[in-house]
């Protein structure tokens, strides 16, 4: 990374920090915790999941086509300028009689690269993550030892796809297109689609055309949920919500408060960046059995993820 770069990520964090200290966060002005699930909580809205939910999302499955959710991760995949993937392949010499030759991988990266989940360790307010937990109570240089990647089940529910770009009648939503509660409860409606509790909602905005092409514009900004969009998903109990941008909130923003941390550390809601929708959208594929079991890397804040939708 560039010495610029660094200046300007490390500036970031400083001015963010800055401000969360200095001003009054929601962590002043709304008791946020406990949560809804109790205080000793660890997992947040994946307890919406039930063997029942299971069943009734395998129900959907009629015609066993399969879509792979997740884009390939690599050295040149768009993502935040601090960050990087770099993988070694490490060649073997000949061993034994039969002269058997073979390769492995060496990876050096950041989790938070491609296709991925934020677990609920990756952002809070003011040092207090999901429940009011402090963070010197579970975060380490060597992992977190709470809301690990490693300690969540598989997450197998009912996918509900919002064809988003379709519903503002845009092949592409713009950078800075916000999309409130009533956006979606609309864009649903017109799908004949209820959201439901446990359900893993993801949004087709079409911005996932730039990735590769314009890497610089895909990364400048984004279309995504605003904080009214995120509480209406988040109070029907949504356990996920994705997008095919990499942060699935709107960016830049008009509003104070940002999305992340009012999802993951007030409601527990999970968070899926960089989710490949285009052929759900080109199918109109809007109901779906998700099938998600992450890699159990133990206390990771993210993983690089590919969700399997199956109809």
């Amino acid at each position: 990374m560039h010495f610029s770069q660094n200046l300007k990520y490390y500036a970031t964090l400083l001015l963010t920090t800055l401000y969360c200290l200095s001003s009054p966060s929601i962590a002043e002005q709304d008791k946020w915790y406990p949560s809804r699930f109790g205080a000793e909580d660890t997992l947040g809205a994946i307890n919406f999941l039930s063997p029942e939910k299971t069943l009734q999302a395998v129900e959907l499955v009629r015609e066993g086509k399969t879509y792979s959710l997740g884009v390939a991760t690599g050295k040149h995949s768009p993502t935040m300028s601090h960050r990087r993937f770099d993988l070694t392949v490490v060649s073997f010499p000949p061993i034994g009689d039969e002269q058997i030759t073979g390769n492995d991988d060496l990876f050096s990266g950041w989790m938070g690269t491609g296709s991925q989940i934020d677990g609920l360790g990756h952002v809070g307010y003011a040092n207090r993550y999901y429940n009011g937990i402090r963070g010197e109570e579970f975060i380490r240089v060597t992992g977190l030892t709470k809301f690990g990647i490693d300690k969540l089940p598989p997450i197998v529910t009912r996918g509900v796809l919002l064809d988003m770009a379709k519903y503002f009648d845009m092949e592409m939503l713009p950078e800075g297109k916000a999309i409130d509660g009533n956006d979606l409860k609309a864009a649903a409606k017109s799908q004949g689609i209820n959201i439901q509790q446990g359900d893993v909602v993801l949004l087709h905005t079409g911005w996932m055309n730039l990735a590769g092409v314009d890497n610089d514009r895909f990364m400048s900004g984004e279309p995504g949920i605003n904080t009214d969009g995120a509480t209406y998903l988040a109070e029907l109990g949504v356990v996920a919500i994705g997008s095919d941008t990499w942060a699935v909130e709107v960016k830049p923003s008009r509003e104070k408060q940002a999305v992340h941390p009012l999802l993951i550390a007030k409601y527990g809601v999970y968070l899926l960046e960089n989710m490949d929708t285009r052929q759900l959208a080109a199918d109109g594929a809007y109901e779906f059995l998700f099938v998600l079991g992450q890699p159990k890397f133990e206390g990771a804040v993210q993983a690089i993820i590919n969700p399997v939708a199956i109809r």
